[in-house]
């Protein structure tokens, strides 16, 4: 008589794949050590919006500079800011001084619940439950972009984004189980970042290749499901680069609140639709060159490119007020988000890195 041996869950399956082939990741504690939380936290907002590649070196960098919450809550805003230049998505530097100043007044500790997590400035649902089950062993759904995606394909899910997010979680807190719910959320967004990936999906070494209903329908890269793109906003506007005679060059902070705030730029125009470069909004009365080409940064919700005057100062030139000149040495130390960086090495003040 034959007897029938029910597949493993789902779960099951992809958390034994995780044993053997988990990432090994800065963040993650490592030879059974118990989870970093104020590690696990930093990790989860760096990772954002951001390719792990590129969290990286900021993260090595934070941790050696600021080892606990503590020590970070008690460093200046301009050097927190200067320290995530480049890493994009300013509004999340802002709110991880906020943050760490207040679980350092709490005493250093993170609260390990995701209601009392979400209490905490700028952490929202996706952080709070992240926080929660990898670095507290809480059960919380962990959706991110990365799981999203096996999600949708494990279920063919065809709903379009966004709205179909209220049915990925649903999904994957079926999925999740109560014991070992943060390595369940990290092995599914290995499973995203390594083999369920947007193209090309590696579907032949897939833990759950057996069970996926997009595999089977041969449609894999046509999940998630997503409305046709639609072309960003273009703006435009003009940048001046304000070069000393001994090689300072003008700067001023952005308003600290909206798109790159409290960050350090060149001074410029308003950016907006219908801009027409001229010099009537330099910051100084001084004969500026305009340079060949322009400078061109996406953001997410607009297109931008910037005309780029330069001018020399002479010596004894003062700094209007909210301005201020900084030395070649110590454009390093500036926050200077990627757009002002690009200008920057346009201009031939910085060099490429």
């Amino acid at each position: 008589m034959l007897v029938s041996i029910p597949m493993p869950s789902r779960t099951a399956l992809l958390l034994a794949w995780y044993d053997k082939n988990a990432r090994a990741l800065p963040w993650r504690a490592r030879g059974g050590a118990a989870p970093d939380p104020y590690a696990v936290w930093l990790s989860e907002v760096m990772l954002q919006q951001t390719t792990v590649a590129a969290v990286g070196p900021y993260f090595h960098k934070f941790m050696q500079r600021w080892p606990t919450v503590e020590a970070l809550a008690g460093a200046p805003d301009a050097e927190v800011l200067a320290a995530w230049a480049g890493l994009g998505y300013y509004a999340r530097a802002r709110n991880l001084i906020a943050c760490a100043r207040s679980v350092a007044a709490r005493g250093g500790r993170f609260p390990d619940t995701e209601e009392a997590l979400r209490a905490l400035p700028g952490v929202g649902a996706y952080t709070a439950a992240a926080v929660a089950a990898i670095a507290f062993g809480r059960r919380a759904v962990v959706v991110d972009g990365n799981v999203e995606r096996v999600v949708a394909r494990l279920f063919a899910i065809e709903t379009l984004l966004p709205a179909a997010k209220p049915e990925m979680r649903a999904r994957m807190d079926a999925l999740t189980p109560r014991k070992r719910a943060g390595d369940f959320a990290q092995a599914m967004m290995d499973l995203g970042a390594t083999i369920c990936t947007p193209r090309r999906p590696a579907c032949a070494l897939c833990p759950l290749n057996a069970q996926c209903a997009a595999r089977q329908a041969g449609a894999q890269e046509t999940y998630p499901r997503r409305p046709e793109k639609t072309e960003r906003p273009r703006r435009k506007g003009a940048v001046f680069v304000a070069i000393r005679e001994d090689g300072a060059v003008l700067l001023r902070n952005r308003p600290p609140k909206g798109l790159l705030g409290g960050m350090s730029e060149f001074p410029g125009s308003v950016w907006r639709a219908d801009f027409e470069a001229e010099t009537a909004e330099a910051p100084l009365a001084l004969a500026w060159r305009r340079s060949m080409g322009e400078v061109a940064h996406v953001f997410t919700h607009f297109a931008l490119s910037l005309t780029v005057f330069v001018a020399r100062a002479p010596l004894d030139t003062p700094a209007p007020d909210g301005a201020r000149w900084t030395l070649p040495e110590n454009l390093g130390q500036e926050a200077l988000p990627s757009v002002m960086r690009k200008v920057a090495i346009h201009a031939g003040v910085m060099k490429k890195p």
